[in-house]
């Protein structure tokens, strides 16, 4: 069903079994033998979220043909591209705390288990934001596995549509200190004014020496919808109802680095071909990207203070 401004859902419906895809993803990817991402929560998530799609995926019961694309080399690519921008966002997340950073922030954190199996320097607290139902699932099972934090992690539960800036620093968050944002796979889910006001919002909160994390996608702007129906029609026949369609919003919105740029931020975009290159991982062609088009891994940094 299509979106609406106060829509609710759980890890297995909506926006929300998007969240376990990309965790069943990660749960693939970290047993590939390349060995890019290792996240060994991935798998564990998935299987207490109970859809047996996502179930039969991570345990090699399923065709991976079967998803989204129908091929072979689109499954292995869609793989790949998880492992690519899971990868990334790990290394940008050390790399911030490299420079001094001690506090995260993930805004939409879904099934990240980066609280976990990171190695947080010490002293680092790590913010996880989303929907209350989706905080509290992922905290229970992670205490049912035995998982302990790598760092201090403080969940806010709160919907990105509402007062989150009250609510993180109400959790603890001292805006006078450098951040580490991460927005990962979540903009295509706002409306294009809402994306802006995140980002307002980010920098309003960011001391200088800051960074976010973050994701441009090109193709969200003359977004195929139909051909995106067409393409996830596999899913439904197994028994995964996820329109995609439905669940984006598509059409014009700000360019994510240009409108970073203009508040403040120092931006460095790198294209998912120049990463797969660098990761050692086979680029995809043209035709695995065809819906949302090549995307943009976004890292930027604010070397001074909001004002």
């Amino acid at each position: 069903m299509p979106r609406t401004d106060d829509d609710t859902w759980d890890l297995a419906s909506s926006v929300g079994a998007t969240a376990t895809l990309v965790a069943a993803g990660r749960a693939i990817a970290s047993a590939d033998p390349r060995g890019l991402i290792e996240d060994p929560f991935a798998g564990p998530l998935v299987r207490a979220v109970g859809l047996d799609f996502f179930t039969a995926m991570i345990d090699g019961e399923m065709d991976l043909s079967q998803l989204p694309g129908g091929s072979p080399e689109r499954a292995q690519a869609m793989i790949d591209s998880m492992a690519v921008r899971t990868r990334f966002f790990d290394d940008y997340l050390m790399a911030a705390t490299a420079t001094g950073v001690r506090q995260a922030v993930i805004l939409a954190a879904g099934l990240d288990a980066r609280a976990y199996r990171l190695g947080w320097p010490e002293g680092t607290v790590v913010y996880e934001i989303d929907q209350p139902e989706v905080i509290a699932f992922k905290s229970t099972t992670l205490a049912d596995l035995g998982a302990e934090p790598t760092a201090t992690r403080r969940t806010v539960s709160v919907d990105l549509r509402e007062d989150w800036p009250t609510a993180l620093q109400a959790a603890g968050f001292d805006a006078s200190q450098p951040t580490a944002w991460l927005a990962e796979g979540l903009l295509i889910y706002l409306p294009p004014d809402a994306q802006d006001r995140l980002f307002d919002l980010i920098t309003e909160h960011s001391a200088a020496g800051s960074t976010i994390g973050t994701e441009y996608v090109p193709g969200i702007i003359d977004f195929d919808a139909e051909k995106a129906r067409e393409m996830s029609a596999p899913l439904a026949e197994h028994g995964l109802e996820i329109d995609m369609p439905s669940l984006v919003y598509a059409g014009q919105r700000s360019n994510v680095m240009d409108y970073l740029r203009e508040s403040g931020w120092q931006v460095d975009g790198s294209p998912s071909d120049e990463l797969f290159e660098k990761f050692g991982m086979p680029v995809p062609s043209a035709e695995v990207d065809e819906i949302f088009g090549e995307i943009v891994y976004v890292a930027a940094r604010r070397t001074a203070a909001h004002g």
